[in-house]
């Protein structure tokens, strides 16, 4: 994803691009685009498993989506980006509030991109730690 200039900001194309998506009906809120840092936030409310924890599944959603916009910011143009390996440890759990991710480059190559996800809650313990791996391709 690059900046389209008809339309906005590569922040406003990835908050118009996700709604009606996963990460609407999860509450994820887009905070910075960039392939160098992107950030997001979501609320733990309505993202819990049945004991009132943050659900490592909500976790890996937002890790992924971060790490996946990062990718297709760096693919550039023509390209984009499919994830290929997501890991997640999770340290804490979080019951209320926000939780808020950081997607920064591991490698950014020409054919993969890998990036390092932190997610920590309001008070800015880490929650979780993700790497997520995206194979990027041409646009056929």
């Amino acid at each position: 994803m690059t900046e389209d200039t008809t339309t906005g900001s590569p922040l406003q194309n990835i908050i118009a691009m996700d709604r009606g998506g996963l990460g609407e009906r999860m509450g994820i809120e887009w905070l910075e685009v960039g392939s160098e840092r992107t950030v997001a936030r979501m609320p733990v409310a309505g993202n819990t498993q049945p004991f009132g924890l943050l659900h490592g599944g909500a976790s890996a959603v937002l890790a992924e989506s971060v790490g996946s916009v990062a990718s297709n910011m760096h693919a550039g143009e023509g390209r984009f980006a499919v994830g290929i390996e997501l890991s997640c440890t999770h340290h804490r759990s979080a019951r209320d509030g926000y939780v808020t991710a950081v997607a920064t480059p591991l490698s950014l190559g020409r054919t993969l991109a890998s990036y390092d996800i932190v997610i920590t809650d309001e008070e800015g313990e880490r929650i979780c730690t993700a790497r997520l791996t995206c194979l990027l391709r041409d646009v056929a």
